[in-house]
């Protein structure tokens, strides 16, 4: 008997589409605590103003990084 992955169960779109949105949210969210540390690392001495435009930036960096650990970790090693 063959292994059956959840694609080919059938009808399971929705479960699928569930979990992609639930791992988006999660990477989202703690991007914006990365970025938020970040600022507050680059701003410590009051000399360096981190524009929203660089903070925009860092979350998008780290939510590529966590994609790409998170695709590491459901695709299998």
């Amino acid at each position: 008997m063959n292994v059956l992955t959840l694609l080919e169960v059938g009808n399971l779109g929705g479960l699928v589409a569930m979990i992609i949105g639930i791992i988006f949210i999660v990477v989202f969210v703690v991007s914006l605590v990365v970025a938020a540390i970040a600022k507050v690392i680059y701003e410590w001495d009051n000399q360096k103003k981190f524009t929203t435009g660089q903070f925009w930036r860092t979350v998008l960096i780290s939510m590529l990084i966590g994609g790409l650990i998170s695709g590491f970790v459901c695709g299998g090693m």
